[in-house]
């Protein structure tokens, strides 16, 4: 008997399988904030991880992320997972430290199987100088794996998602489009070469990202995931009082997300996705262009607001580092999103 493949285990991949963002808003209204001097980020409102002051010089990043495959190869896998999780510690300005494993796995596939994810996502976390130091495994259906973090960050450095001000350039350090390549490849649409790009994107870490944006001292950060950009740009911007202006023309996608996009290709999270932001955007963009930025993205890269004054200095110090950087709009007064 042949060995399902991990796909096929899953009834949603990667960060597409989020808890829809507006039910978790909802959620979240009824659950009452701890109250500690030493909590700088916690449920009012919520972040990319928690964060926790031990003392002047140093606070602890927590964060846990998991979730059902993405790709069949499950060194690949593993990567992907780690990967995701690791980039919520760089979205708040951190380095990570320690992980723990959170794993669910059908006993009916082989433990080899488990071994290579638990390789690859061992990998990833030694890469980012951290240590994968145990964690838990259940037994369940669908396969499910991710990490939970602990990083570093000076209680000073940390990076919110709430502080965009409006004079701000905005902008994104991965192309788009992971969940209309993913859909796809599902679909039997997508090519080799448009699969093996998207693969190489969920695997990239934002660790040196961070690091050459760390000396600017940005006003807001997040890392786009499932909510995609609109549902995460909508965070940013209700929660610092701006409006964001994002130009439909400047947004970075992945080889052939634009083509599916407009061939109608469509994931279940671009549906919640909608649901949550949509009442709070106004686009004029082309539908595929939407829909992209509606795309819940798998280990997106990192969206950025900083005084427009010191873009072409980061946008140097990303080319001299061999890093994408991409100008996608503007923060203004006002409220909402504004997609044109």
């Amino acid at each position: 008997m042949s060995t399902p493949s991990l796909t096929s285990l899953a009834k949603a991949g990667g960060c597409a399988a989020k808890y829809s963002a507006a039910r978790l808003e909802e959620l979240l209204t009824g659950i009452v904030p701890a109250e500690a001097a030493d909590l700088l980020v916690g449920l009012d409102p919520a972040d990319d991880a928690a964060v926790y002051r031990l003392d002047d010089q140093t606070a602890l990043v927590f964060t846990v992320d998991f979730f059902p495959p993405v790709v069949d190869d499950p060194r690949t896998f593993g990567r992907i997972a780690a990967t995701n999780a690791l980039n919520d510690v760089y979205a708040m300005g951190g380095r990570p430290l320690i992980a723990l494993s959170v794993t669910a796995f059908p006993e009916e596939l082989p433990t080899s199987v488990l071994g290579e994810v638990l390789t690859g996502a061992a990998e990833t976390v030694r890469e980012a100088g951290a240590i994968l130091a145990g964690g838990h495994t259940i037994r369940d259906e669908e396969p499910k794996y991710g990490l939970a973090v602990v990083g570093t960050v000076h209680p000073d450095g940390v990076w919110r998602k709430s502080g965009a001000m409006p004079g701000d350039a905005v902008f994104l350090t991965k192309a788009l489009g992971t969940g209309l390549v993913l859909q796809a490849a599902r679909d039997g649409k997508a090519t080799v070469d448009e699969l093996e790009s998207a693969t190489a994107a969920m695997c990239e870490s934002n660790r040196d990202a961070a690091d050459a944006l760390r000396s600017f001292a940005p006003n807001a950060v997040t890392d786009v995931t499932g909510f995609g950009l609109l549902g995460h740009a909508h965070e940013t911007a209700t929660r610092s009082g701006v409006r964001i202006v994002l130009e439909a023309s400047a947004l970075p996608a992945l080889p052939g997300a634009v083509a599916h996009a407009a061939a109608g290709v469509r994931t279940g999270g671009d549906r919640r996705n909608r649901e949550f932001a949509s009442a709070h955007v106004s686009s004029s963009a082309p539908a595929e262009l939407e829909a992209l930025a509606y795309d819940p993205q798998t280990a997106g890269g990192l969206l950025v607001t900083l005084p427009a004054d010191k873009a072409s200095v980061l946008a140097a110090t990303f080319a001299s580092n061999g890093l994408a950087l991409h100008r996608v709009g503007r923060v203004e007064p006002g409220a909402g999103v504004v997609l044109q």
